[in-house]
């Protein structure tokens, strides 16, 4: 059983992000990248977005163990990649997962030459901490640990399922500057974090005064676990109910929370750009169905003195656990609170130097595709910068990528990644317009797929979008 649980962990840890969507971060001729930069330069005249397919988004990974580390066909044994893993990975590696479902999405530009935005989306965001001393003292045990503490405080996750609303304006303030902003309406329909956690858990070996060999002591504990739109789903009857409660926290049902996205791109010449942005700059106010539990306090286990009644006269044996379990919840007591809490978005930031070269358009006379006469360029390399605020600390990701227009229709873009994952994430990314569909789709880690268990992380984007010029 200890086999197959731990097993379980690790299998559920590895496939579920990269957060990071640093592919589609440049192709201004997709409506998606308006999205990650609210004030990206943007060609066309209006975008509609096709219902439930102009974005999907799906990623997952873990920072310190694949598949393939533990399921390989080598020589030694299953519980041998464990144990090494375990003691290889640090408190500060993570499993997380990230999917985006766009509802509906459109733009327009209205005659002062203000490019607005509107849509929904709905977003689930998971992470989860590798919580390192629970984790050894699951898989060894203690014996081998006496007076080690165990840190309960690497417990740190956190899970929220939302519906976001969104409304931006992105405007052309001269020739080399567009600034954007976007305001986001938050639903959330489940949330759940336990974080800042406190205490320890150690072994000593008794003393002249202790009735058994061994001490085992909590010592001050404080584990708190968050939860809203949960304790109302324990009432209902049957997954259908659960869904349907669940869907209808999405039309403003849930606790609800306001955020902006921040951005710029300044064109420093005809050959170098600068862009930046600040997304989820904001908050989720919890204060429905909201259900808190908190274990607080101090517990010394000495052991069991074994007590042998005479069972032929009929006396019960002494129930040992339970006076065990009544004792530590009277000393460590589990309190099921109320209180409302908030909830600060992971506030994402992207940030690219990119230089152009080889111009697409020779001279203004041909305006068909380039309608603000801007200069386009053939072929791009750059820089791409990415940081998301997690608990404990923040997650970076730098990228080198070549992006070439291969036509007036297709453009491809090349990445090459850095990040908690790996340094050998390679990706690509490809936007086609067929007539006024725009399609675009783009992946990473393709130098794992050959066998994806070996890679740590994997990311998947396309969409469908209709794009009008005139």
């Amino acid at each position: 059983m200890r086999n197959f649980l731990t097993v379980m962990f690790f299998l559920v840890g590895v496939l579920a992000i990269s957060q990071n969507k640093q592919i589609l971060y440049g192709f201004d001729d997709t409506p998606q990248s308006l999205m990650l930069n609210p004030g990206s330069k943007v060609i066309h005249k209006k975008h509609y977005g096709i219902p439930l397919l102009s974005q999907i988004h799906i990623n997952g990974g873990s920072s310190g163990v694949s598949v393939y580390d533990i399921f390989n066909n080598g020589n030694d044994n299953i519980n041998d990649r464990i144990t090494k893993k375990i003691f290889e990975m640090k408190n500060t590696d993570f499993f997380t997962a990230t999917q985006q479902l766009e509802l509906i999405n459109f733009g327009w530009r209205a005659k002062n030459e203000i490019f607005f935005s509107a849509g929904i989306y709905q977003e689930f965001d998971f992470i989860s901490y590798f919580p390192k001393d629970l984790a050894i003292l699951a898989w060894e045990g203690n014996s081998d640990y006496l007076d080690y503490k165990f840190d309960l405080g690497e417990v740190s996750t956190t899970g929220d399922f939302m519906t976001v609303y969104h409304f931006g304006m992105n405007k052309k303030i001269n020739e080399k500057l567009t600034v954007g902003a976007r305001l986001k309406l938050y639903s959330s329909m489940f949330s759940y974090r336990s974080v800042n956690n406190t205490g320890t858990f150690v072994t000593r070996l008794g003393d002249e005064n202790s009735e058994n060999i061994y001490e085992h002591t909590i010592e001050n504990a404080d584990v708190s676990v968050e939860t809203s739109g949960y304790a109302s789903l324990r009432e209902l009857d049957g997954p259908n109910e659960v869904i349907k409660e669940v869907l209808g926290r999405a039309l403003f049902g849930g606790n609800i929370g306001v955020g902006v996205d921040l951005g710029f791109t300044y064109e420093i010449n005809d050959a170098f750009v600068l862009t930046a942005s600040a997304l989820d700059v904001g908050a989720i106010f919890h204060r429905k169905d909201v259900e808190n539990y908190r274990a607080h306090g101090n517990y010394t286990l000495d052991g069991i003195n074994l007590i042998f009644p005479a069972l032929s006269d009929g006396e019960s044996t002494y129930p040992y656990y339970d006076d065990i379990e009544d004792e530590f919840e009277r000393e460590i007591p589990i309190d099921t609170l109320h209180n409302k809490y908030t909830q600060f978005r992971p506030v994402k930031i992207n940030a690219g130097l990119s230089f152009g070269f080889g111009r697409f358009f020779a001279s203004d006379d041909c305006d068909c595709m380039n309608m603000d006469k801007g200069v386009l360029h053939k072929q791009n390399v750059g820089v791409q910068f990415y940081s998301i605020f997690r608990p404990k600390g923040q997650q970076l990701a730098g990228t080198l990528y070549y992006k070439r227009r291969l036509n007036e229709f297709i453009s491809a873009k090349a990445t090459y990644t850095v990040d908690s994952y790996s340094f050998s994430n390679v990706g690509l990314g490809v936007s086609a317009d067929v007539g006024s569909v725009n399609f675009y789709v783009a992946a990473d880690n393709l130098l794992k797929y050959g066998n994806l268990a070996k890679a740590k992380s994997v990311s998947l984007q396309l969409g469908f979008n209709i794009i009008i010029d005139d």
